[in-house]
């Protein structure tokens, strides 16, 4: 099987975005969701938000900004609790 017939009888890659500036999520989304291969399933203004979503699950791709804002968390240390859970 080609990789274009995976990606057809999969389905669309789903989108998490997570950014703390609402316009670079809003391009992110406007630019990713003109692509028929990704859905954005959801956007997160925070990296704690981002690991909340992600472990709802439903989710194949997360966006992630590596630096949130003043006392955020860091998107490296979200990034890391999303990918350490099993699944």
């Amino acid at each position: 099987m080609t990789p274009e017939h995976a990606a057809e009888e999969s389905g669309p890659v789903r989108l998490l975005l997570a950014d703390d500036h609402p316009v670079v999520r809003a391009g992110l989304r406007a630019v990713l969701s003109a692509e028929p291969d990704f859905t954005i399933v959801g956007e997160a203004p925070t990296a704690e938000r981002a690991v909340e979503l992600a472990a709802a699950g439903g989710i194949d791709v997360v966006l992630m900004d590596l630096q949130f804002g003043p006392g955020g968390a860091h998107g490296a240390e979200a990034t890391a609790r999303i990918t350490a859970r099993p699944g």
